[in-house]
């Protein structure tokens, strides 16, 4: 009776406010362009890579601003910041309906990033961490776990708007869950509580450091090449593997197929994270992902692209990033403190976000020179330095919790 009474009047109740609103943001935010890129494009006559490439100049918005959402989330608190995102957001999807012109479309999508760097998951972690100090991991990890569904909920309801209302009704529907919904929701149901003393949480057992590193030198820049390394392949290969799959001989209903595994997948992992109650070390975490990302390379670019293989790969792809999104939230946590974390985290994206909107480009261009061969080749040497990065990172010596 106390927890559900904490997650509806006490601090808890950031975590089902943010599990909801992460659903909502992700959906509308991230998920909806591959559909609705197509009739946007079609409708002003413009090639379907000038319509990305505004979510691409979203994406670069957001890792521009990252570090400057997470310092004002540290002194002022989510429920401002994500808050003002989401009307952000709202705004600029609005104004995407109207604008015409090449240049005022792409500066909607400047709006639309700062949306993106103040309402997605980094801005989530660093609320969280502001709240509950250095016991945020499982918070964190539920939090991402509800944000799993995010697909679930996004393509079908992009689908079915599409179908009904056009693109343009698309997004206005979309801009008003954001200034109706999302905003007022951040705003005035996330708790404004601060952990005035970070503390070990009470029913973890992760390791903690004695004394928090300094955001700086090379264990910063190892974690911050082994994320953006992770950046890149997850989302060059997201963005061509449909694509990868057909060339390779299966049928389009196949390929949704399997595709469709991919999300399930990442809740499942993030669910295991959740019920064991964040004991494995984070560090361990990321290494192990990093390692079936690339197994799951090889088995595909050497067994070959059956449905069963590919099947295999993207469960083993989904589970990964799954975990690694865990990851990402609790391993700066772990090795730099609560102290700052907004800004830290911040950092850390910006390079992520910077390779994330060039991905595609990039590996749809290097399936044109060579081969899917080579680009799956070129995922398992991503995978493996960024495994190097992991391990020749070493947290300091630490302390168990209570």
């Amino acid at each position: 009776m106390h927890k559900l009474r904490d997650l509806v009047f006490g601090p808890g109740r950031a975590v089902s406010v943010l599990s909801f609103t992460e659903i909502l943001s992700w959906g509308i935010l991230i998920y909806p362009p591959v559909l609705t890129m197509p009739h946007l494009a079609a409708d002003h006559g413009w090639s379907l890579a000038f319509g990305m490439a505004g979510f691409s100049i979203g994406l670069v918005t957001s890792g521009m601003l990252s570090p400057t959402v997470g310092h004002l989330i540290d002194r002022h608190g989510g429920n401002i910041v994500m808050s003002i995102g989401a009307l952000a957001g709202a705004l600029g999807l609005v104004l995407v309906t109207v604008a015409e012109q090449r240049p005022a479309y792409l500066a909607c999508w400047l709006l639309i990033g700062a949306a993106m760097a103040s309402t997605l998951y980094d801005p989530a972690f660093a609320t969280l961490t502001r709240i509950f100090g250095s016991s945020a991991r499982r918070q964190i990890t539920f939090v991402t776990f509800a944000g799993g569904f995010a697909s679930t909920v996004g393509w079908p309801a992009t689908h079915f708007l599409l179908e009904h209302l056009g693109w343009r009704g698309t997004y206005l529907i979309f801009a008003a869950v954001l200034a109706c919904v999302v905003a007022p929701l951040n705003a005035f149901a996330l708790p404004r509580t601060v952990a005035v003393a970070p503390l070990p949480a009470i029913s973890s057992a992760t390791a903690l450091p004695a004394a928090p590193m300094r955001p700086e030198g090379w264990p910063f820049i190892l974690l911050v090449a082994a994320f953006a390394l992770h950046f890149f392949i997850l989302s060059g290969v997201t963005s061509n593997l449909l694509a990868m799959l057909q060339r390779g001989g299966m049928d389009a209903a196949t390929v949704v197929a399997v595709g469709s595994l991919f999300g399930p997948a990442q809740v499942a992992a993030r669910l295991v994270d959740f019920l064991t109650a964040g004991r494995t070390h984070p560090l361990w975490i990321a290494r192990g992902a990093v390692t079936l990302t690339a197994l799951s390379f090889a088995m595909l670019a050497f067994v070959g692209a059956s449905p069963v293989v590919a099947a295999l790969f993207a469960v083993a792809f989904g589970a990964a990033n799954g975990v690694m999104t865990v990851a990402r939230g609790a391993l700066p946590l772990l090795m730099f403190g609560p102290t700052g974390y907004g800004r830290v985290i911040g950092r850390i994206a910006r390079p992520g976000l910077f390779v994330q909107a060039l991905a595609p480009f990039v590996v749809a261009s290097a399936v044109e020179q060579f081969s899917d061969r080579t680009v799956l080749e070129m995922g398992i040497v991503g995978s493996l330095l960024a495994l190097g990065c992991f391990l020749a990172i070493h947290v300091p010596r630490t302390q168990r919790s209570a």
